[in-house]
């Protein structure tokens, strides 16, 4: 008899391993990428669109000054009536240092951390340091009432 012993093909060991390997990690990615459509699940969106508390009144149009504004900070938008009956919405996140716009004076919304200021009419800057103004947000105006579009 020969001194010489059989030993399984290491390659072969390596790739059954790596098989099971991989087949494991494709099975962890897609239960990681699988979702419940049931919104009763725990699912929690934090998409500012989606309204404010699923479609729920975000203020009444009276409580709007014309050629003012007020700031909805939990909902972080910015509702203004440039003139009466006409109402924009913006991001309450000001472009320059992404710090948040927290009022609304004379036809401005002013940044407190470095003055910049916006326009109420379309949120283009009036005052540096931003170079940009703030992005429009999506709102609905249904008789006397504003949500979130």
């Amino acid at each position: 008899m020969s001194s010489e012993s059989i030993q399984p093909a290491p390659a072969l060991c390596r790739r059954t391993l790596l098989a099971g390997l991989g087949a494991a990690g494709i099975a962890a990615a897609l239960t990681a990428c699988g979702g419940s459509d049931d919104k009763s699940a725990g699912s929690d969106s934090s998409d500012a669109s989606s309204g404010a508390a699923g479609g729920a009144e975000l203020a009444k149009t009276a409580d709007i000054p014309e050629g003012g504004g007020k700031v909805f900070a939990d909902q972080s938008v910015v509702v203004t009536q440039p003139t009466a009956g006409e109402f924009k919405a913006f991001s309450t996140v000001c472009p320059h240092q992404k710090q948040r716009v927290n009022s609304v004076e004379n036809g401005i919304i002013t940044c407190p951390a470095h003055g910049s200021q916006f326009s109420v009419t379309d949120g283009g800057v009036k005052k540096g340091p931003a170079t940009s103004g703030l992005t429009a947000a999506k709102i609905t105006v249904t008789g006397d009432s504003i949500t979130l579009a």
